[in-house]
């Protein structure tokens, strides 16, 4: 039994679930199309490099939670997870988490892309735990702010730490499977580090590791590695 670790975006679904709620905010005409494409599409172009400003992304990205009535953001969370999520979910990404179930490993999610938008996604995948950014919920609506500190970079080994002491989890033995350079900070301290469907400077690390390297978009269950 170990800690089998996942992030989101691009590894256990086929795109960015933080970009694609932006876009479909911007084709419901919740947001103004020309300003919140173009900043959308800046930041995440920032995050693939590794140069983004968390604390300003999720000023903005936060925004229209607190602009809009939790009701109807609910509303729209559900279509968008019935529209845009399950077209993107992964079979191969089923038959891992399947298979770490069958090993009676502890299954958790830690992702940049705030709760708000992850846990029902997270939910599809019959993952319990997650570690995400928490949106501040006040007086019965969200306040455009953010609790605590993000789940991006190191900020993911820390709130991963704090999880970790509250629970008889340890990270002896244990997996964490990501796309991103971004989570080379955690990547790092797991006894099992896996590059998934990696970009190219998480793919060259892992090649000068030794890391394994799978797919989970080429329509095979990369179960090999297990034990």
């Amino acid at each position: 039994m170990s800690l089998a670790i996942f992030d989101l975006d691009n590894t256990l679904i086929a795109d960015d679930s933080d970009y694609l709620w932006g876009q479909f905010l911007v084709n419901k005409g919740v947001v103004d199309k020309d300003y919140y494409e173009q900043a959308n599409a800046k930041f995440y172009e920032d995050y693939k490099l590794g140069n983004l400003d968390i604390e300003e992304f999720l000023q903005f990205s936060l925004k229209p939670l607190a602009d809009n009535h939790p009701k109807k953001l609910y509303q729209w969370r559900e279509q968008f997870v019935q529209e845009i999520i399950r077209p993107i979910l992964l079979q191969p990404a089923f038959k891992l988490i399947n298979k770490h179930k069958a090993n009676d490993d502890t299954l958790l999610v830690v992702t940049a892309t705030n709760r708000f938008i992850t846990e029902p996604i997270v939910n599809l995948y019959g993952i319990g735990n997650l570690l995400a950014t928490t949106p501040e919920f006040l007086n019965d609506k969200f306040t455009g702010n953010f609790k605590g500190i993000p789940c991006f970079q190191e900020g993911k080994v820390t709130l991963l730490q704090q999880w970790l002491d509250q629970s008889d989890e340890k990270l002896e033995n244990s997996w964490f499977y990501s796309d991103s350079h971004n989570d080379l900070p955690l990547l790092k301290i797991v006894g099992n580090a896996v590059a998934v469907d990696p970009d190219k400077l998480l793919e060259e690390y892992a090649n000068q590791k030794g890391w394994p390297i799978i797919s989970l978009r080429k329509g095979e269950c990369p179960s090999h590695h297990l034990k």
